[in-house]
Order: C-alpha cells, then structure tokens, then sequence
C-alpha cells in the first residue's frame, strides 16, 4: 500500500523545483484555486497545450518535457505528477504494457510489423476525496482526439489504433469532472501495479525492444510515427466542432 505522503516527493525524473515548472505554476495562478479546479486545470494543460508525440525516452525529467512540448503516456504522466505535485496534490503511477495494435494507423507498417507484441504504458493516479482516480485520458491533445473522431465520424463501439484503445469511440470521456479518465485502457495487456515515483517505475521495468527494431524505430520509426500524428492534428475536423460549439 502506497501511503499519501509519499506522492508528493519530488525526485531526479519529478524536478519540479525546476526554474520553467516553478514559473508555469506561479504564471498560471494554479495555488489559487480550490482542489477540484486545481487538478483539472492542471490535467487540461498537460492533456492539450502539451501535444501528442512521442519522447525520445520514457525517462525524460518533468522539466525536459515541459520545454519538449509534446510526450506521450509515460513522459505526460511524469509532467502531470510534477506539476500536481508541485500544486500539493498527491498522486502516484500505474504501470503495465499495452498491445502494439494502439498504433495500428500511424506507425508506418514496415515499423509496426517488427514492433514486440507489448509495449510499456503507465498512467496517473490523482488523489481526490479520498480516492484514487485515474488520469489516463491525458494523452491524446484534444485537437488530435477532435480531428480523429471526424476522420472517423461514422465509427461507433470500439476503437483501437492511432493511439486509442476505448470501448465506445462515440461516448469518450476525457474532460476532468472528478471520475476515471481513459483513452487507451482497452488495449493494456499486464498490469505492473501502482508506483510512488516514475523513478521506482523504471527501476523494475523498461522498453524490451530487439537491437535491429531500437535502431529502427530511434533512426526512422519515431520520426515517421511523431508525422503521421501531426497530419492528424493538421485536419480541419476540430475547426469544425469549435465553430458548433
């Protein structure tokens, strides 16, 4: 059992005593707000002003992230837990493995067809009302999610690849209201347990990728991969739902 005390260290991965994390705080004004504000403010920053892309490692600092911009589930959950931490709200990771058919869509098939069969994941546990509530809905920007239902409006019930994985594609549910988020739930395949740090995460376990497929994917595949999610936020579909809404 993880005590509540300990999700709020700060470690070498959750730096957010740095100088750009301390200024992003303090510049959006997030201790002023009650809990509940509090936390989705910070979990709509991360979800939608940090992109979906994929990070050159999953062990990147919080800080590297943040000037990054972009990141996918391992390294938004280490910004996400750094920022709710250095807002005073606990918070813990969940890790497991996910099934490679996640990407079906945007990795390139000549990449996707030596990739493992399960690839790591992880995802954040808030502390809210005494619960624990899941923050996996982080990942995908809303742009990206927007611009991807509208490729697809005529899909219903389930929906995997192009970075999703969720029972109902119609009925997503990603906005902060208090309750679990999930966008890629569908597909994990082995639950590793809960974590106190990312740091303690990645000292159990780590990305199994062949030699010939790690060559692959850092030369070619996580360019091509990083592409192909930018065209899809480059669709005008989301210019359409925001002029709706």
């Amino acid at each position: 059992m993880i005590k509540k005390e300990a999700c709020l260290d700060k470690t070498e991965l959750l730096d957010y005593d740095a100088d750009n994390i301390k200024k992003l705080v303090a510049s959006r004004e997030w201790m002023k707000l009650d809990e509940y504000e509090r936390i989705g403010a910070i979990y709509t920053f991360v979800r939608d002003e940090i992109a979906y892309g994929y990070s050159s490692d999953d062990r990147l600092m919080a800080s590297r992230i943040l000037t990054d911009g972009y990141g996918h589930c391992n390294t938004k959950s280490i910004l996400l837990m750094a920022l709710l931490r250095a807002a005073d709200i606990p918070c813990k990771l969940h890790g497991g493995t996910v099934q490679k058919k996640l990407f079906e869509g945007i990795m390139p098939d000549i990449i996707y067809g030596k990739m493992p069969e399960s690839i790591l994941h992880s995802w954040v546990e808030v502390a809210y009302k005494d619960k624990w509530i899941s923050l996996e809905g982080v990942i995908l920007d809303d742009r990206y999610l927007k611009n991807l239902k509208g490729k697809f409006k005529n899909h219903t019930l389930l929906f995997c690849g192009y970075g999703v994985a969720v029972e109902d594609f119609g009925k997503i549910k990603v906005d902060w209201n208090g309750e679990d988020t999930f966008i890629q739930q569908e597909l994990v395949n082995h639950d590793f347990g809960e974590f106190s740090t990312p740091d303690s995460f990645y000292k159990k376990h780590a990305q199994k990728f062949s030699g010939m497929f790690k060559i692959m994917y850092e030369k070619m595949g996580r360019g091509m991969l990083n592409s192909n999610i930018k065209k899809i936020r480059e669709l005008k579909y989301a210019d359409e739902i925001k002029k709706e809404e």
